[in-house]
């Protein structure tokens, strides 16, 4: 193991080593690591054990915009850097979800594309029941994709990995995009 990945859950984990498939990539073979922490407070857990005063291997990241501070305190902790900006973790290897992972998966498919993995996967008529709720009826399509997917335990590690799957070449969502060339770049350098 040259370089740990460090992701929020599982579903970070999944799409990570989905799309690198779709790349012909194997990357436990490059020496790339997927750590699942369980949630972003975790962080500093993770940083000790693998960063400079643990195991000292190179570090990488992915998370969502509302958990970007608790990685850049938990870098900034273990002497990664100081006032660290999106630009300063980017630069680190750690990559921020505009709104999450799944918000940046179904952007980056579509709405129409979404609901094509759904009912392929048996799932479009539990999502239009969800529709039809008072709560969500009349609200954006992408809302309610973001509201199906957390609805129910592992809903989200399952789509995940089919969404990653659906992507075309060029509608890999930026914060994957750039992770992905980043551990390319450390396999070569």
């Amino acid at each position: 193991m040259r370089t740990v990945v460090l992701v929020e859950g599982a579903s970070d984990e999944a799409a990570i080593l989905a799309l690198a498939e779709r790349q012909g990539r194997d990357l436990a073979a490059e020496g790339v690591s997927i750590v699942a922490m369980g949630g972003a407070t975790n962080i500093g857990a993770h940083l000790d054990e693998y960063g400079p005063h643990g195991l000292g291997v190179r570090l990488a990241g992915l998370c969502d915009a509302r958990e970007e501070a608790h990685f850049a305190r938990g870098l900034e902790r273990v002497g990664l850097g100081s006032g660290l900006t999106r630009g300063d973790l980017e630069a680190l290897g750690f990559f921020v979800c505009v709104a999450d992972l799944e918000d940046e998966l179904i952007r980056a498919l579509g709405t129409d594309a979404v609901e094509h993995v759904l009912d392929a996967a048996g799932e479009l008529g539990a999502f239009r029941t969800l529709q039809k709720q008072p709560a969500w009826r009349g609200r954006p399509v992408h809302a309610q994709l973001r509201r199906f997917m957390g609805s129910i335990g592992g809903r989200k590690l399952r789509y995940s990995r089919l969404f990653a799957q659906a992507l075309g070449p060029d509608q890999v969502p930026r914060p994957l995009h750039l992770l992905l060339a980043h551990l390319s770049a450390t396999r070569t350098g």
